[in-house]
């Protein structure tokens, strides 16, 4: 197993850095909430099979669940570039080719799958998005089979020494779009490959990877607010939103209501498919209006929608004069994004953009200004200053989401026609 410049070698420049990226993942989100821990074996050596949803967030949000170190695996494609290529195996990603890439391409993974066994073997986190793409859904793509390749070389090499896993991680986020929306990463129940082999009477490879696939997109399936990805996608989510949104309770709990409601869903439609599809249109034709009349789903959870205007009124009040300053201080940071956000063929891009803004230009607002406040008022105004400051860039983007769900909590206030509606969907004595 022996090999020169491992990718995942120590790096002291690579270690400092971490540090503020981390930092700024985690405050990326307004919540971030990591589960599963207990589920990570200790006696082998484990490979992360990730649900993928929202483009680089979702491998910068797992980094950031711990500082143990990591090496990750992305498409094949975006090394075309040779200085991009080597950026990124600085930041520890190899390729991972697909047969839309060309033959020649493929060809290519059995060095990547070397590395990435040799990974393994050293006992460091290898992590790969098996989806192959990203997709802002509460659902799962088929899962390519590469993983697999990866976890069957690597047990054929060592599983005699220490046992291989395949680690299910499901990450779940409260908007896929709005920037400081909330994050969970959840970890669950292993699968150890090395028994599975060791226990199976099957000797073709491809049923093997095939039976593995199905037990990963099973478990990662159960560690997110999972749907069924069908015509009726679209609908089962807003019943979703509309039941979960007003309950509290931590992200984790979040889930598991929403689970329990896509469950009674499921069953309801099984056993009444007419009157489901009846109500789906209904919810369909709900969910255009709404939208229509720029109505957050979470002001239809709202049973005094007036009241939470005012207060929600009020905070922004006494919260106006620090979001002028946040405007003012950090123009150099969300000018560019929104002009960014503006082109993007992708919106899911957006908080990668968003985060961008906060990692790259949000410290040297920072720096500076702490700096033109320490050297023109006394150390105890600066030192608050600072503080105000620190909060500034993710206030602006808070401020904004506060004035939308305000002002969509107006709007529903009066919206008789369309409060009858809702009403009339009966969601809560049928799930």
């Amino acid at each position: 197993m022996a090999r020169k410049n491992k990718i995942q070698e120590s790096n002291s420049f690579y270690s400092v850095l971490r540090i503020p990226v981390d930092f700024a993942s985690r405050t990326s989100y307004r919540r971030f909430e990591v589960h599963g821990r207990k589920n990570l074996p200790r006696d082998g050596s484990l490979i992360f099979g990730i649900n993928h949803t929202n483009t680089l967030m979702d491998a910068l949000v797992v980094l950031a669940t711990s500082h143990h170190k990591k090496v990750f695996m992305a498409r094949g494609d975006i090394f075309a570039n040779p200085l991009i290529a080597k950026i990124l195996k600085f930041l520890r990603i190899l390729p991972l080719f697909r047969i839309r890439n060309g033959v020649a391409a493929v060809r290519n993974n059995t060095d990547s799958i070397e590395q990435a066994v040799d990974v393994v073997h050293d006992r460091v986190g290898l992590y790969l998005f098996p989806e192959g793409r990203h997709r802002p859904r509460h659902s799962l793509l088929q899962l390519s089979k590469g993983i697999f390749h990866i976890a069957l070389d690597s047990n054929r090499e060592f599983g005699k020494e220490r046992p291989v896993y395949i680690v299910p991680v499901g990450i779940e986020y409260g908007d896929y779009f709005r920037y400081h929306s909330t994050c969970m990463v959840n970890f669950g129940e292993a699968i150890n490959v090395t028994d599975f082999i060791r226990n199976s009477t099957e000797e073709n490879e491809a049923v093997l990877m095939n039976q593995l696939r199905a037990m990963l997109s099973d478990r990662i399936s159960q560690l997110i607010t999972y749907i069924p990805d069908d015509d009726d996608y679209e609908p089962v989510w807003e019943i979703v939103k509309m039941k979960n949104e007003k309950r509290s309770g931590g992200l984790y709990r979040k889930m598991q209501r929403n689970r329990v409601t896509v469950e009674k869903i499921e069953q309801y439609k099984t056993e009444h498919p007419e009157q489901a599809q009846a109500l789906f249109a209904k919810v369909r034709q709900f969910a255009e209006h709404r939208v229509k009349n720029k109505i957050s789903v979470t002001s239809t959870a709202k049973k005094r929608p007036l009241f939470n205007f005012l207060w929600k009124f009020l905070v922004a009040l006494v919260g106006f004069p620090y979001f002028v300053a946040s405007t003012v201080v950090n123009a150099i940071a969300w000018i560019p994004t929104l002009i960014i956000k503006s082109r993007l063929k992708d919106p899911a891009f957006g908080n990668t953009v968003s985060f961008g803004g906060k990692l790259l230009v949000f410290p040297l607002v920072l720096i500076a200004g702490t700096i033109l406040l320490f050297c023109n008022l006394p150390w105890y105004w600066a030192s608050l200053g600072t503080l105000a400051l620190l909060y500034s860039y993710d206030f602006w983007h808070d401020y904004h989401e506060l004035c939308r769900r305000m002002v969509s909590d107006f709007r529903w206030t009066f919206k008789t026609k369309l409060r009858k509606e809702y009403k009339s969907l009966n969601l809560n004595q049928l799930f």
